[in-house]
């Protein structure tokens, strides 16, 4: 026979199992070690049709701190040693949840930071952190280094802010100064990935256009004289086990297809429609990274790899072109006179391998492209060319797109693509 205490148990159990609650820290992480006053961050959800009520921290299982709704953000006085804290939600359907948080609270001179809490993050990067010393005046300061540049400087024991950080690998430091003159520090390393989209080759939205030379003018029906196929969610070969097939055929020689897919603005295909137009005009750097693998790569004339910002009028084309058959060197576009101008950079993919390939643009202040650098295999060039762009109508959008280029007898040929991405900022 059940017990009172473990029937009222069991009733909550099942009314925390119907309501799938969950409860997310932000902050202190579970087994660090922190200074007092302790910052706690923390947001719950709930399948609850009436929502969360309440959220609390339990220390050492007294209920020290409640707080009507659905998150919070608090400092809380917890005395030096380790304690088990736990961060509870109650909704309105009478189910809870609740997140363990094991803490150590120190009194000793220190700076203990509790986000980042990992290196891989995005940008903006939020640093909360506390800091402790035996000066009996305490803490007057606390401060940001990102690579041995002061970012960040701020009164008091505590921080609490965010810094804006472009994608790649930084040496950070929260550093502290007490009014004693001492000064205590922790180093942060932080792998930024900036915003990104991933997977591209497996997203929805792309559109092929068939394209004959001379002039190349772009066909949606083209005939039998290029003719293509788009297979996704391939899992052999593949990196990620959803790699995209992109194949081309046809009878006229030389004729190309390109797939484009747009990202913001106009017709996004990601739910960026970016209507308010504060983002597009703030993009300045992207990344183009992708896989490539085929088993008959000499059968391809090029490969074109190409990032498309729009507004304002003006368009910006970063093209970029491995050719093979053409001579297995790199190229570049220029917008203006619509052509190539070769890099002098080899381009000498391997078959029956996945080859990497990156590129870094960027769109500078003064509004012209730049072509930094290609990477290959591991290899990086940097090109470091400039652009200008061109007059475009009122086309809104950031797009990316894919080419396959035929070769003069338009043999027909296949290419996996595979964790395409594109990172921007």
């Amino acid at each position: 026979m059940k017990t009172r205490a473990q029937f009222c148990s069991l009733i909550i159990g099942l009314l925390v199992t119907y309501a799938s609650a969950t409860v997310n820290v932000n902050a202190p992480s579970s087994g660090n070690t922190v200074g007092s006053p302790v910052h706690y961050s923390a947001s719950a959800s709930s399948d609850c049709a009436k929502g969360v009520a309440s959220i609390g921290v339990y220390v050492d299982n007294q209920l020290i701190y409640v707080v009507n709704g659905k998150s919070l953000d608090t400092d809380l006085n917890i005395a030096a040693g380790d304690h088990r804290t736990v961060v509870e939600e109650w909704d309105f359907c009478g189910g809870a949840s609740f997140t363990p948080v094991a803490i150590t609270v120190t009194n000793q001179s220190g700076v203990w930071v509790s986000s980042p809490a990992q290196q891989g993050v995005n940008s903006p990067v939020n640093y909360v952190a506390t800091s402790t010393t035996g000066c009996s005046k305490g803490v007057a300061s606390m401060g940001i280094y990102v690579n041995n540049q002061l970012s960040y400087v701020g009164q008091g024991a505590k921080v609490n802010t965010s810094l804006t950080l472009p994608p790649g690998n930084y040496d950070t430091v929260v550093q502290a100064w007490d009014y004693c003159g001492g000064s205590t520090y922790k180093h942060v390393p932080v792998n930024v990935a900036g915003n990104a989209f991933t997977n591209l080759q497996a997203s929805g939205g792309w559109t092929a256009y068939g394209e004959f030379p001379p002039k190349y003018d772009i066909c949606v029906k083209c005939g039998p004289g290029v003719t293509w196929t788009m297979q996704q969610g391939v899992g052999s070969p593949s990196l990620s086990g959803k790699a995209t097939k992109f194949s081309i055929a046809g009878t006229t020689p030389y004729a190309d297809v390109l797939w484009t897919n747009p990202l913001i603005g106009d017709f996004s295909s990601q739910g960026v429609p970016d209507k308010g137009h504060k983002i597009i005009p703030n993009l300045h750097n992207f990344t183009y990274d992708l896989y490539f693998y085929s088993s008959n790569l000499g059968l391809s004339e090029v490969l074109e790899f190409d990032i498309n910002q729009y507004f304002n009028s003006m368009g910006f084309t970063w093209g970029h072109q491995c050719r093979i058959a053409g001579g297995n060197e790199f190229d570049v576009w220029d917008n203006v006179n619509w052509k190539w101008i070769p890099t002098g950079v080899p381009c000498n993919p391997v078959n029956n391998s996945w080859n990497h390939l990156t590129l870094q643009v960027q769109r500078t202040w003064d509004n012209k492209l730049l072509y930094h650098s290609i990477t290959l295999n591991g290899k990086t060039t940097v090109i470091d060319r400039y652009f200008p762009p061109f007059g475009v109508g009122t086309w809104y959008g950031v797009t990316a797109n894919y080419q396959m280029d035929g070769n003069y007898k338009q043999s027909p040929y296949s290419v996996y693509v595979d964790n395409f991405s594109l990172i921007y900022w």
